[in-house]
């Protein structure tokens, strides 16, 4: 079914409205936001990579615009317009994300993109009312980079004149993916990070024995990171990797057939991890065989990695057997491939041809 097959869909079910804490590094950046309320900017866009935190931040921004009584420039969490907001019920504030979408008996499925109606929705029935309580009305769009071209086109007027006191808030992982006459109505501001030895010392807050390792094996994102650290994903992780570090023994018939194993979110969970360790694998691959390819390359090899810092031995040995042009265009391919795991493609055929791409790299 199409992003746009309401035609066929029989419910469309919303994702569950949760307000999640302020990260530690988040709390001074937004209060420092906040005090600018009175001169605040008609559409906002914040930007920071997966895992850091964008959601929650723009959901705090967005709860703090609409408090009646801040206190240190912050929602104070206890006036009546806060207490709507955390429940999911505040009339003058709506959250604009993909949606689930129900066709017949089937479970229901996160919809490929964020679509026209629920942008029409918002103009309709939303931004050109009356303010239910005489006061701000407030617009968050998770991710906006989600929103299809007919949906980033039909908000595009209103995005840049809205309402008298309507306040827009863009949340994007990815600003490449929007468009850029979305970006240019907006005032950019990029979410607050946390630096390495902050983001260790939250992990080791939250139970992480190895912190330094779950913040590689997550590109430095710490929300990412956190959910890294489950013994179970690690285990299945080495497990992978282990295979991946002798390629001519890697046996892709039987990594084919287990991919296929277990009720079909499980094969889709699995196909997302195998396809994201993959990914991962030959950026860190691609790093050491370039660096073996130029005279100033030697040095210490795990400096050089990003990702797999714990498998930097496997990792040294194949990069002096790759050609690093044909690595890189092979985790070229698996970003296309990564992009596409979300939607109804066979798990088996997806796996079968990554691996056997990664084994044709090993002479």
């Amino acid at each position: 079914m199409s992003a746009d097959d309401d035609d066929v869909a029989d419910s469309v079910e919303a994702t569950e409205f949760v307000v999640e804490s302020l990260l530690p590094w988040q709390s001074a950046p937004l209060s420092q936001l906040l005090a600018q309320r009175a001169k605040w900017h008609h559409a906002t866009l914040l930007h920071g990579p997966s895992g850091t935190g964008v959601r929650r931040y723009a959901l705090h921004l967005a709860q703090g615009l609409l408090c009646r009584t801040p206190v240190d420039n912050m929602a104070c969490e206890k006036c009546d317009a806060c207490r709507l907001f955390s429940s999911g019920s505040h009339p003058d504030f709506r959250l604009v994300e993909r949606m689930f979408v129900k066709k017949g008996e089937g479970e229901p499925r996160l919809r490929d993109a964020i679509i026209i109606d629920q942008v029409r929705a918002l103009i309709d029935h939303f931004l050109y009312l009356t303010s239910h309580r005489q006061g701000a009305k407030v617009v968050v769009i998770h991710l906006a980079e989600e929103m299809n071209p007919a949906a980033a086109n039909a908000l595009l007027k209103s995005l840049e004149e809205p309402p008298d006191g309507t306040w827009f808030i863009l949340a994007s992982h990815q600003l490449r993916l929007l468009k850029p006459t979305v970006i240019s109505r907006c005032r950019r501001i990029a979410v607050p990070q946390p630096s390495v030895a902050h983001a260790e010392a939250w992990l080791r807050e939250q139970g992480a024995t190895a912190p330094a390792l779950a913040l590689a094996q997550a590109g430095g994102a710490p929300l990412k990171a956190l959910a890294m650290i489950d013994d179970d994903y690690q285990a299945e992780r080495k497990r992978f990797l282990d295979r991946l570090s002798d390629p001519k023994r890697l046996s892709i018939v039987a990594m084919g057939a287990e991919i296929e194993m277990g009720p079909r979110a499980l094969r889709k969970e699995r196909l997302h991890l195998w396809i994201e360790w993959l990914t991962t694998w030959s950026y860190d691959l691609a790093a050491l065989a370039t660096a073996c390819a130029t005279p100033a390359g030697a040095g210490e090899p795990r400096s050089r990695l990003r990702y797999n810092i714990d498998f930097t031995e496997p990792l040294s040995r194949l990069a002096a057997t790759v050609a690093p042009r044909e690595v890189l265009r092979y985790h070229r391919l698996l970003l296309q491939d990564r992009a596409l795991v979300s939607h109804p493609l066979n798990p088996r055929l997806v796996v079968e041809s990554a691996l056997d791409g990664y084994r044709r790299l090993v002479p």
